[in-house]
């Protein structure tokens, strides 16, 4: 099995002086996607819960409902794909669209049409100050950052706690291993909020939807595209989120706007 991170030599050049450094690096490496026996896609990853990314990566483009689909998943022993084999037959889309995810996301869901997801009946309130506390607790799950630099975060919170986490060189394959890791393990809470440090962009507002958060928080921007489908879907979208400032992009209702 491939480690996440790689240990690296380099050399700093700093105030006129050269010093050298050993440390780790975040690994990015190719690992194809085979369903049913039938290979569909490569994904751009760092090579930890690929169970999960794949079962949420499913999830999230609406080829799986829920985990009882699934008879097997297992990775490959070099590493470098995953095999799922599903209880039904599962047609490839004919077409992958790039996204605009880092590293080269791919995506068969139309995000332009007509949302079959709709969380505006969400009655869930958090306080402003919550906001701050949340990204605090995301700081402290970041375990492989800490270690490494140059990954993305996501969490999974219930506004108390972290209920699941996941990190990767892309910002989109945090949220399908977060979907993946909640299949997988049986956690639906009541409460959902993501909170993640990447960009959002439209398919993390797809894949935000497609795990019913009502609430999305990044460190970052929102697109335009992102903030248009946040509205259509009903989603609550935050964005540059620091400990007592945020913006709020649309349905501010939930945050007492």
């Amino acid at each position: 099995m491939n480690a996440p991170q790689k240990s690296i030599h380099y050399e700093q050049y700093e105030f006129q002086k050269w010093k050298s450094f050993d440390a780790e690096t975040i690994v990015e490496m190719p690992v194809s996607l085979t369903v049913n026996g039938e290979v569909w896609i490569s994904f751009m990853c760092t090579p930890v819960n690929l169970e999960a990314l794949a079962v949420g990566f499913l999830f999230n483009e609406g080829i799986i409902q829920k985990m009882d689909e699934v008879e097997d998943v297992r990775v490959c022993e070099h590493g470098d794909n995953v095999d799922v084999w599903l209880n039904h037959a599962a047609e490839q889309p004919t077409s992958w669209r790039r996204t605009s995810g880092c590293t080269g996301g791919v995506t068969a869901v139309d995000l332009l049409a007509k949302p079959n997801v709709s969380l505006s009946g969400n009655r869930l309130k958090v306080k402003p100050d919550a906001i701050g506390q949340m990204v605090e607790m995301l700081f402290e799950s970041q375990s492989l950052y800490r270690e490494t630099g140059g990954v993305h975060t996501s969490a999974l919170t219930d506004g108390e706690k972290i209920l699941v986490s996941a990190e990767d060189i892309g910002r989109h394959n945090t949220l399908d291993k977060i979907a993946g890791l909640c299949l997988m393990n049986d956690i639906w809470p009541e409460i959902r909020i993501l909170i993640t440090t990447g960009r959002i962009s439209s398919e993390m507002l797809q894949k935000a939807a497609q795990i019913n958060a009502p609430i999305l928080i990044s460190r970052t921007s929102p697109s335009s595209l992102s903030i248009e489908m946040a509205e259509r879907y009903g989603i609550t979208l935050i964005g540059y989120a620091r400990k007592h400032r945020f913006n709020v992009y649309s349905n501010g209702e939930r945050v007492g706007l």
